[in-house]
């Protein structure tokens, strides 16, 4: 399948700020409360929410995306800052000029760079602030063995986390597959055997294969795709389950006082992903519907229908550290504070454990001496 083209007209630039009705100061989106508050001067401006209607969220047709027949209202202009280090995009207001990459602690100057695509259609606001994240990850750190505690006073006491509304493909499919394969049925037969001179009846467990065909169906909602590659999967993955009943329709106030990364996996790359999760899945019922104690699986062929897919946001807030020359990175759900990130290890923990349990096996080895 072809990249998205996006030739086609685009909605002006976006840009997230929203001035404070009473002093004029910029509005900030304040997580778990459902309003935006100024710091300036205290005032407070409700947001409307749409809690639970994650299936009242448009869903776009993927055929139409592969084909640029989007309507042009789909598709908006960002600037953005380019990490040089980590390749990563992320949104920036016009006032700012010099910045640190979130994702890897790199200095970033700023550029008149935009990002070409597809608008979100939903996002899940930010539930946990700053602090109550930030206490998250030093709880995990401290729960480690062999973290140093210097990274982990670091990380109590240092600079702000960042909150990242990180991008994320989902996908709906209707799905009709026909397997051919063999069912396996275990069954047992008694055999004689000698072991130390003895004969010896035992059970030798056999398999009888018999040809097996069949169809199954199965509608796929909400396929989840990582769209960046500036962090791990692996520590992304590690912060599921989302909450996606929980998705609200996208408004730009959610993001006041936050960043948003644009995708860098593109949408036909993001469906081949999600098309591997599928055929798992089915592989899956397959066997299953097959049956037996054993199954063999010969041919699957896959009719899929009604693909469609929504571009939406999910929050993170992350910390890059940089301790004794290494960058650390740690990222904590938004949502519900799971956290995940690089395993740091202190030496001279290490060194003290070794030398301690050299200690205890060598005044066991002592005593065991003794006793004998």
């Amino acid at each position: 399948m072809p990249d998205i083209d996006f030739d086609s007209p685009a909605s002006p630039l976006q840009e997230h700020r929203f001035p404070c009705d009473n002093c004029g100061s910029d509005l900030r989106f304040d997580p778990g409360q459902h309003r935006l508050i100024c710091d300036h001067c205290g005032n407070t401006e409700a947001l409307e929410t749409a809690t639970g209607m994650a299936n009242g969220i448009k869903e776009l047709d993927f055929q139409d995306a592969v084909a640029n027949a989007l309507d042009s209202e789909e598709i908006e202009e960002t600037k953005v800052i380019t990490c040089p280090n980590c390749g990563a995009q992320t949104e920036f207001d016009g006032d700012t000029h010099a910045a640190e990459c979130p994702f890897c602690a790199t200095p970033v100057v700023t550029d008149t760079g935009t990002h070409r695509h597809i608008k979100p259609r939903g996002l899940l606001p930010f539930e946990l602030d700053e602090p109550a994240s930030r206490k998250e990850l030093t709880n995990w750190l401290g729960s480690l063995w062999f973290a140093p505690n210097g990274l982990t006073d670091y990380a109590r006491k240092g600079r702000k986390m960042n909150g990242i509304y990180v991008p994320y493909w989902t996908f709906d499919a209707d799905t009709k597959s026909s397997y051919s394969g063999q069912r396996g049925t275990h069954y047992y037969e008694t055999k004689t055997v000698v072991r130390d001179g003895k004969r010896r009846q035992v059970k030798v467990r056999k398999t009888r294969w018999r040809a097996a065909s069949g169809r199954v169906a199965r509608f796929f909602d909400d396929v989840l795709v990582l769209a960046s590659n500036s962090l791990p999967k692996k520590y992304t993955d590690g912060l599921e389950p989302w909450d996606l009943s929980e998705l609200e329709p996208y408004k730009p106030e959610y993001l006041a006082g936050f960043r948003a990364e644009g995708y860098q996996v593109q949408l036909t790359d993001g469906f081949t992903q999600a098309r591997a999760y599928m055929d798992r899945m089915i592989l899956r019922d397959v066997k299953y519907d097959i049956g037996g104690d054993e199954q063999r699986v010969s041919d699957v062929r896959t009719q899929i229908s009604d693909v469609t897919f929504k571009h939406i946001l999910l929050p993170v807030w992350l910390a890059a550290y940089k301790y004794n020359g290494k960058t650390y990175r740690f990222v904590v759900n938004g949502r519900t504070g799971r956290v995940q990130g690089e395993r740091p290890y202190s030496a001279w923990k290490i060194t003290f454990a070794v030398i301690i349990g050299l200690i205890i096996a060598a005044g066991v080895g002592f005593v065991i001496a003794n006793s004998q």
